[in-house]
């Protein structure tokens, strides 16, 4: 009997071959790399770390263990990397338990200003494990204020501090950030999840000369599975020389069991990819892309993505923003803007960029394009602003939603995405 999974499927390869996807935490990971993340290894358990694991039978998965932490240290030029974190987000609490401690102060930029929610956002349980203080930035050029960091960061002396963003498209200064962990003593951790790929191929500023650790997601623009890492720098381990085994007992035992081994071994393919040159012109074109789409559409963008606000429009659009989007083929994510005026739930911003686009072979000329469908699109949302009182939000959304879904230019828009977008190949979608 054939699983109805496989049905479920298919019908997920069919939308993401004719749509535009445009989330910029998503990409197109390689044949190779499905290939080992669908691999037998899925088979194995290896509680433990090379060398030292709880059960039998793992000397082919300590070799893959260790290949794919040798890569990264060589790619990222760290001196000790950690493979096995399932995800983002329980990397980065192993970290933060390990620096902070239960109780423990941090600092980190705040969900609603561009950073994540494992930085102490309170819907996290960093919010309320940690004294978490967070930093925001400035709501008139929309960039980090170096000042207020010091500030805080002079006032409550976290065990660390979180730089890191995931809305922000702008480089990052990981030397002042450096300069004001330095000076009140305590560890600087960056969160590079974003910009993994731009940083080993030097289209941004690398943070290891200046970081104790990096925690990184391996699925963004490096292009590999779902996964993280935790990589220990030079300065990290003169600081602390038990940094890196402090750490590793900080994922295990202390947060997980044993590692995906599949996962592992897909992650060392990806990084694999990354060192080759191609990789580097891959992200070359990541922002370019990037650039020309924020052109296109009003903004700026120095990285591979593009934060877009949506007042000029009207209030509180970036939920019918998305969904009109959607409809017309185009996937982006609603996301809070600087000073947001409306809601973190209902927000006035969308999200989008570029790296998955690159991935299926688009340019310059692409994003112009692109960017002309999602002006159309916005458009058709002008006029169904977001109603200040909370108690009438329900019911405009449900009617708003059954407005766009009949709305006979988004339906045009669509076939036109369609058209356009099958054109492009998709790894791993015949």
């Amino acid at each position: 009997m054939t699983s109805k999974v496989f049905g479920l499927i298919a019908e997920e390869a069919h939308r993401q071959k004719y749509g535009l996807e445009m989330i910029p935490s998503e990409n197109y990971a390689s044949e190779d790399v499905l290939k080992a993340m669908g691999s037998i290894l899925t088979n194995k358990y290896s509680e433990g770390f090379p060398g030292a694991r709880y059960y039998g039978g793992n000397e082919i998965i300590d070799k893959i263990e260790r290949y794919a932490c040798e890569l990264a240290n060589k790619l990222f030029g760290t001196v000790h990397a950690i493979v096995q974190p399932h995800s983002g987000s329980p990397a980065n609490l192993a970290v933060a338990l390990e620096l902070a401690g239960p109780g423990g102060t941090t600092l980190g930029q705040s969900l609603t200003a561009g950073g994540h929610l494992t930085f102490g956002a309170q819907a996290s349980w960093t919010g309320r494990l940690f004294n978490a203080i967070q930093y925001g930035v400035d709501p008139k050029t929309w960039q980090i204020d170096l000042d207020e960091v010091k500030a805080l960061a002079k006032k409550h002396k976290p065990k660390f501090i979180w730089v890191g963003t995931t809305a922000y498209p702008f480089q990052i200064d990981y030397k002042g950030f450096a300069q004001i962990a330095d000076e009140v003593g305590c560890f600087l951790v960056a969160d590079t999840s974003h910009i993994s790929g731009l940083v080993v191929t030097g289209y941004h500023p690398t943070p290891v000369p200046y970081v104790h650790v990096m925690t990184t997601t391996t699925h963004k623009t490096l292009r590999g599975p779902r996964g993280a890492m935790i990589l220990i720098t030079k300065k990290g381990l003169d600081k602390d020389p038990e940094l890196a085994k402090r750490l590793e007992k900080s994922v295990m035992p202390g947060l997980q069991g044993g590692p995906h081994d599949h996962q592992t071994a897909a992650i060392a393919v990806a990084l694999e990819e990354a060192l080759k040159p191609s990789f580097k012109n891959y992200i070359g074109q990541v922002v370019k892309n990037a650039k020309v789409l924020a052109d296109q559409l009003g903004t700026v963008s120095q990285v591979h993505l593009v934060l877009k606000s949506l007042t000029d429009l009207g209030y509180g659009l970036g939920y019918q923003a998305q969904y009109a989007l959607e409809e017309a083929g185009i996937t982006v994510n609603k996301n809070t803007i600087p000073g947001e005026p409306a809601s973190p739930f209902y927000p006035s911003g969308i999200r989008l960029g570029s790296p998955a686009l690159t991935t299926r072979g688009m340019k310059e000329k692409d994003m112009i394009k692109i960017a002309t469908w999602i002006k159309r699109v916005l458009e058709e949302v002008r006029g169904h602003d977001l109603p200040k009182e909370q108690d009438k939000r329900k019911d405009f959304l449900k009617e708003v939603k059954k407005i766009l879904k009949t709305n006979k230019n988004l339906r045009q828009i669509r076939k036109e995405v369609e058209e356009f977008a099958g054109k492009f190949p998709v790894p791993g979608i015949q």
